[in-house]
């Protein structure tokens, strides 16, 4: 059983870390502007965006981002990625 909760631990602390890499991307545009098409962070964000909707979504669809003026705030990536430190920390 802790060989299972090991790897359960693991693949969360996996997504964790796409979840901060998508942050850090999406704050990328907001600073440098949209990347090329093509180029290496573009290809990042896509990978990553593919990877990290499927969890996002669904907790999207509850919780709508959060308008501020001009502003969005994701409430579904906050939930989800609490959600993930809670769980590691139960199962840790």
């Amino acid at each position: 059983m802790g060989l299972v909760l090991a790897i359960v631990s693991l693949v969360l602390l996996l997504v964790q870390v796409l979840l901060i890499a998508r942050a850090v991307l999406d704050w990328s545009v907001a600073l440098a502007g949209p990347a090329a098409y093509g180029s290496v962070r573009s290809r990042l964000t896509a990978g990553v965006h593919a990877v990290t909707e499927p969890l996002l979504a669904p907790v999207r669809r509850v919780l709508p981002p959060l308008r501020m003026g001009g502003v969005a705030i994701d409430l579904a990536f906050i939930v989800v990625f609490l959600a993930i430190v809670i769980i590691r920390y139960l199962i840790g």
